[in-house]
């Protein structure tokens, strides 16, 4: 129930606000708006308010399918228009109030973005400290010296000045730009130690976990400790307790949670797990006990698992900013994922990238559901990620979408003519085509996610 009622809410705040930009600019450019529309299908609620400006009669409705919305305005081009009504038609605007009133949808969406993030950053979240966890071996932070519980200052794209690291996610949204856009990041550590991650050198189509083995930092520092024990596993034949401090596994000194999880999964050899001597430091005394880990698959890959919580919990600190500095990396932030959305499209479209990045409203109702779990300004997050995707996606020069429209007025502009009746009618169902495939795979990926 969490979830349909938090993937209808984003759905109806985020088509709203877009909608609503076309509107009010509608209206301050002097154009009629016959209906604001939010869903399409059978109409749930209506109304008219009382008090609207001189020659607007706007019908507000609520539809019964809320993926999309519109707002119908005065048109000749869709029906006869009365004579002392033509100044008011969208057909007879100027070509910059027609600009301006489809370019106001996308982007009233990322601004949207930016008050969003910015009451993130107002309200302050609790979030992990930028400590860095052990690497996974072979990984680039491994090659790049890395070893685990390194506390990271600052952090920047190689050739940019580095900027002050406040959190664990901080750190890992830098890491996301860097490794796929092919960027090095310099980490600067407490100490004086600096570190260069070649991120260049991953080849990655896809942004996920894999992505983030291949960098080596899957997480923040947590102490390697025993949480909650399953009857039955691994852990409970071997005598593990809730509490057990792990010192050591066999010959490894361990010296974090992350270590220690690498070394159960990775300790499967020739579809077998070994049976290994554990340290572990419990009521101030030093115990071992032997352990062997099972065997299950994760995907194509055997890996070991002791059937118990590894890893206590973070350090977290309380990120919160000022009002002009929330606002200010509140901008900055929807302006890069509205870069980095762009990039990933277009790799997508030369085959940099893989099509399995593309979601769909499954995916997003699912991530509505966990965010909205997790509290309110997870939720906010999840809002302000999906806004800058639907603004970012509207401004794509698709013939359906504002972007399509946008292109016929540069055309208009440069040429002097507006698009032909011919050419547009073209342009549309070619439009529609590419946006039905689009959606096709990214159901598809939305199914194979959730349950493949």
């Amino acid at each position: 129930m969490l979830t349909i009622v938090a993937f209808i809410v984003a759905l109806g705040l985020l088509i709203a606000v877009h909608e609503y930009g076309h509107y009010r600019v509608a209206v301050a450019c002097g154009v009629k708006v016959l209906r604001f529309s939010v869903g399409f299908g059978k109409t749930l609620y209506r109304w008219q308010p009382r008090k609207q400006k001189n020659g607007q009669t706007t019908e507000f409705v609520i539809g019964a399918f809320p993926l999309g919305g519109y707002v119908k305005m005065l048109d000749e081009r869709e029906g006869p228009v009365a004579p002392e009504e033509r100044h008011l038609a969208f057909n007879t605007q100027p070509l910059k109030s027609r600009t301006a009133i489809v370019a106001a949808g996308p982007i009233a969406n990322l601004l949207l973005a930016v008050l969003l993030y910015s009451a993130v950053n107002w309200y302050g979240v609790e979030e992990p400290k930028p400590i860095l966890a052990s690497p996974v071996p072979g990984s680039v932070a491994e090659r790049a010296g890395l070893r685990g519980g390194e506390v990271v200052e600052k952090a920047g794209i190689q050739g940019d000045t580095a900027q002050p690291v406040r959190s664990f996610e901080e750190l890992r949204w830098l890491l996301t730009r860097g490794a796929l856009d092919g960027y090095d990041v310099r980490l600067q550590l407490a100490g004086g130690r600096e570190a260069v991650l070649p991120l260049s050198t991953i080849q990655s189509a896809d942004a996920d976990a894999q992505l983030f083995r291949k960098v080596g930092i899957l997480g923040p520092w947590t102490p390697p400790v025993i949480g909650e024990v399953k009857g039955g596993g691994a852990a409970e034949r071997a005598g593990l307790r809730k509490g057990d401090v792990v010192v050591a596994v066999g010959q490894t000194q361990v010296v974090d949670g992350q270590q220690l999880r690498e070394l159960i999964r990775g300790g499967v050899k020739s579809g077998e797990t070994v049976r290994e001597t554990w340290r572990v430091r419990r009521e101030g005394q030093v115990v071992e006990l032997p352990v062997q880990a099972d065997v299950v698959q994760d995907g194509s890959t055997a890996v070991g698992r002791i059937g118990a919580y590894v890893g206590a919990p973070p350090e977290f600190i309380t990120v919160r900013y000022g009002p002009l500095e929330g606002l200010w990396k509140g901008a900055v932030r929807t302006s890069e994922v509205s870069v980095l959305t762009l990039r990933m499209m277009g790799r997508m479209v030369i085959g940099e990238a893989s099509l399995r990045n593309l979601s769909g409203p499954l995916t997003i109702a699912d991530y509505a559901g966990k965010s909205a779990s997790l509290g309110l300004t997870q939720y906010l997050v999840f809002l302000a990620l999906i806004s800058v995707s639907l603004g970012v996606l509207n401004l794509l020069p698709l013939p359906v979408l504002d972007g399509g429209h946008l292109m016929y007025y540069l055309w208009e502009a440069i040429t002097g003519k507006s698009v032909s009746d011919a050419w547009m009618e073209r342009l549309q169902r070619g439009g529609v085509a590419v946006l039905l495939v689009m959606m096709s795979i990214a159901l598809f990926n939305d199914v194979t996610r959730l349950f493949g």
